[in-house]
């Protein structure tokens, strides 16, 4: 079965771009295992995209953007991850998650960060209040310096979003 054109094209780009891409990630990470994930990924960004490699007029440029917004979701991910277990260290043990349920609450976490992704910071702090910490729009409303009504506001964005994204919050 011949190769399809745009996959030959690809692996012609892969192999002319990756080592510069591995580095370049690479010394942004300082990680060999991260940058070796994160340029694998950015081409299959590239890949899920459909992007003809032909048209992309500075390939370095364009793969470097790419990278750099991986760099910046995994940098997210783990500050959010960080936080979640910091919280999770003040939990008596007999009350705390197995390592399992660790695991699943962290990808939630890194999902509803996603869909979240783009609104801003207050609006996800009254969300997450509202919908992991329980509070009341008051108590939201208090803790972020803004009234109930402002609160309302925030959760419709929050709850538009999630919406639009198909998340069920």
């Amino acid at each position: 079965m011949p190769v399809p054109v745009f996959t030959r094209k690809l692996g012609f780009f892969f192999g002319d771009h990756h080592a510069w891409l591995l580095q370049h990630v690479q010394r942004h990470l300082r990680n060999r295992a991260d940058a070796e994930d994160t340029a694998a990924e950015t081409f299959c960004q590239l890949l899920a995209a459909r992007v003809d490699p032909d048209s992309i007029a500075q390939p370095r440029a364009y793969l470097s953007t790419i990278a750099r917004r991986l760099i910046y979701d995994r940098h997210r991910r783990r500050q959010l991850e960080l936080a979640y277990l910091e919280r999770l260290a003040a939990v008596p043990e007999a009350l705390a998650p197995s390592p399992e349920e660790i695991a699943l609450l962290v990808e939630a976490l890194t999902a509803i960060d996603r869909t979240l992704a783009g609104l801003p910071q207050v609006v996800k702090r009254a969300f997450l209040y509202s919908q992991l910490d329980g509070f009341s729009y008051q108590e939201i409303g208090r803790r972020l310096g803004v009234s109930e009504r402002t609160v309302g506001r925030y959760m419709t964005q929050a709850l538009q979003q999630c919406y639009l994204t198909g998340m069920q919050p």
